[in-house]
């Protein structure tokens, strides 16, 4: 994920692209929470135990080769009723890959994935970084939902401090918004500040915590 960045994705790119989910009905104060790049030791335990504390419930877009190297951490993620979704096995770049071997890693992935999910229900799929080519996307649209995000923490950028960028998510959350965080090593740090304060913040608004 590239350093510069819009904490708020803009309409008119959300309508440029309208087959993919960018957020959910805005009716009810519900917010979509989802994590990238789990699972990880230093990170993913640690964000399992704010959700619990609040009783909120996540999307978590899960890169396979950190399945394989955390299964218990990903099989935890299930029992404790959280959605899972597809970030390829190696975390690739999509305009940076091959057609052939972007969809073939997205195979990859989704063979170590089984959320409970409706059988009628596509499974979930977040390309990394948002990138996409176009023969990419209209493969995958066929067979999955990509989900894509409103709201984008920045919890990765080394360009703002910790207080922006709670503050700004705060500011673009809104009714049905897919928030986009990271449990990953290198956005631990921020997580530990940012999360309950979100978690608390909207709780005290009213709202639920619900997965994909």
């Amino acid at each position: 994920m590239s350093s510069i960045f819009l904490h708020q994705t803009p309409s008119l790119l959300q309508a440029a692209f309208p087959k993919f989910t960018w957020k959910k009905s805005p009716i009810n104060k519900v917010i979509h929470l989802t994590f990238d790049d789990g699972p990880v030791l230093e990170a993913t335990p640690l964000v399992l135990d704010y959700l619990r504390a609040f009783n909120a419930r996540a999307t978590f877009f899960c890169v396979g080769e950190n399945i394989v190297k955390h299964p218990d951490i990903f099989h935890q993620v299930l029992k404790e009723g959280h959605s899972v979704g597809n970030h390829t096995y190696h975390h690739l770049n999509g305009w940076r890959t091959s057609n052939h071997r972007f969809l073939k890693d997205v195979t990859k992935c989704q063979e170590l994935l089984s959320p409970p999910r409706e059988i009628e229900a596509k499974p979930l799929m977040r390309p990394p970084y948002g990138r996409l080519k176009r023969k990419q996307w209209r493969a995958l649209i066929k067979e999955y939902d990509i989900v894509m995000w409103d709201v984008l923490s920045g919890d990765f950028s080394v360009k703002i401090d910790t207080a922006t960028c709670l503050k700004k998510t705060i500011r673009y959350t809104k009714n049905g918004s897919i928030v986009l965080f990271h449990d990953s090593v290198k956005t631990v740090h921020k997580l530990r500040e940012i999360l309950p304060k979100f978690l608390a913040h909207f709780s005290q608004l009213g709202y639920s915590f619900l997965g994909l």
